[in-house]
C-alpha cells in the first residue's frame, strides 16, 4: 500500500545510514548557522506549541537559534517531505508524529516520500494519551457499556474523527477489529467541529487526545470512558486505560519526536538527540508539557527507532483489515 516498498527496510535502517554516513561536518563546527524545525501544520496547535517549548530549551545547548517553521497543508505531509528531501546535514528537521510518518505508508496513495527509508528518527520527545470520549448525557459510561451497546444496534452508532486516515479514524478501526463491533465513521475537519457535534448528540464516540478534550470533559459536558495509554492519563488520573477496561489491544501511543532526512552523520545525530532529550526532560518544560496533556519521554533516537518500528507494524495491521485509505 502507498508504493513506499517499506517491507523490506525500516526506521532502524534509516538510524543505521548514519553509521556509514560521510561525516561531512565535525561535530566541534556544528551548527554553524540557525537550525530550521519544520512544523507540518499551521501556528498555534499542540504540535507548535510543543516544537516552540522544546527548541527555546534545546537551542542554548546548541549554540545556535532553532527556527521554527510552520509548513502545513495534506496533514502534515508537506512539511514531512519537505524534510524527507532536505540534506541531511542537521540544518532541517521535523516536528513529527504518527500521522505523517507511521500511519501514510499504508493509506496514502501517491506519496512523494518513503518515511521509514527517508526519515531517521533524532529524539522521541513526548507521549500524547488518547481517550475514548462519549457526551456527558449519554447513558454510557464504560468502555464495555459502549461496546455492549454497538453491538446491540449494530451499525446505528457513529463516531466522529478528524478525518479519513487519521489517528482518531485508525484507533477506533482498531477497537472495532478487536470487539467486532460496527459503528459508522463520520469524519471532520479537525476536533473542534466534531466535540461539538459529540456534545450535542449527533455522533455517539470519538477518540481523541485528552488536551482537545479535557476541558469539556472538566466542565462535565463530555464523559472520557478510557485512556489509550499503558498507563492512566495526568490529565484525567480518574479516567480507566483500555486495557484495565479489558482491551488492552487498543492500546495505542500517541508519539511526538524530532526527525531529520535519512543520513544525517552520526556526531551531528548525537548532538541533536542530547540536545532535545535534555529539553524534553528539563523540569521547566516537563511542568508546561504537562499542561499540554502531554507525558515527557525523553527518549534517545534507537529507543525511538524502536517505537517507530512498532507503530509502523500496528497501522499496516489496522489499516490492511480496515481498508481504511486517502485517495
Amino acid at each position: 500500500m502507498g508504493g513506499c516498498g517499506i517491507g523490506r527496510r525500516g526506521f532502524a535502517t534509516a538510524l543505521g545510514a548514519a553509521l556509514v554516513a560521510p561525516a561531512v561536518v565535525r561535530a566541534d563546527d556544528y551548527p554553524a548557522r540557525p537550525i530550521t524545525l519544520i512544523v507540518p501544520f499551521a501556528a498555534g496547535g499542540s504540535m507548535d506549541i510543543l516544537a516552540r517549548l522544546v527548541a527555546s530549551r534545546a537551542a542554548p545547548n546548541l549554540g545556535q537559534t532553532i527556527v521554527v517553521d510552520n509548513r502545513g497543508g495534506a496533514g502534515g505531509l508537506i512539511g514531512a517531505a519537505a524534510v524527507a528531501h532536505a540534506e541531511p546535514d542537521g540544518y532541517t528537521l521535523l516536528m513529527a508524529s504518527a500521522a505523517q510518518v507511521t500511519i501514510p505508508p499504508w493509506v496514502n496513495s501517491g506519496l512523494t516520500f518513503d518515511p521509514p527509508k527517508d526519515l531517521a528518527p533524532v529524539a522521541h520527545l513526548v507521549d500524547t494519551p488518547m481517550a475514548l470520549i462519549v457526551s456527558a448525557k449519554s447513558p454510557m459510561k464504560t468502555v464495555g457499556d459502549f461496546i455492549a451497546e454497538a453491538r446491540a444496534h449494530r451499525g446505528s452508532l457513529n463516531y466522529a474523527s478528524t478525518g479519513v486516515g487519521t489517528i482518531s479514524n485508525l484507533v477506533m478501526e482498531s477497537l472495532k477489529l478487536a470487539a467486532d463491533i460496527d459503528v459508522v465513521h463520520v469524519p471532520y475537519r479537525g476536533a473542534a467541529p466534531a466535540l461539538n457535534d459529540l456534545q450535542a448528540g449527533q455522533v455517539q464516540a470519538m477518540f481523541t487526545s485528552t488536551a482537545s478534550a479535557g476541558a469539556l470533559v472538566e466542565a462535565g459536558k463530555l464523559r472520557a470512558l478510557a485512556v489509550t495509554t499503558p498507563g492512566r492519563s495526568q490529565l484525567m488520573p480518574e479516567v480507566p486505560t483500555m486495557a484495565e477496561s479489558g482491551w488492552p489491544t487498543a492500546e495505542v501511543v500517541v508519539w511526538a519526536g524530532i526527525m531529520a532526512p535519512a543520513g544525517l552523520p552520526l556526531t551531528i545525530l548525537h548532538r541533536l538527540e542530547r540536545a532535545f532529550m535534555e529539553a524534553a526532560l528539563a523540569p521547566e518544560i516537563q511542568g508546561r508539557l504537562a499542561k499540554l496533556g502531554a507525558d515527557p519521554v525523553g527518549h534517545d533516537s534507537a529507543r525511538f527507532a524502536e517505537v517507530l518500528e512498532k507503530d509502523l507494524a500496528l497501522w499496516q495491521r489496522v489499516a490492511l483489515a480496515s481498508g481504511v485509505r486517502v485517495e
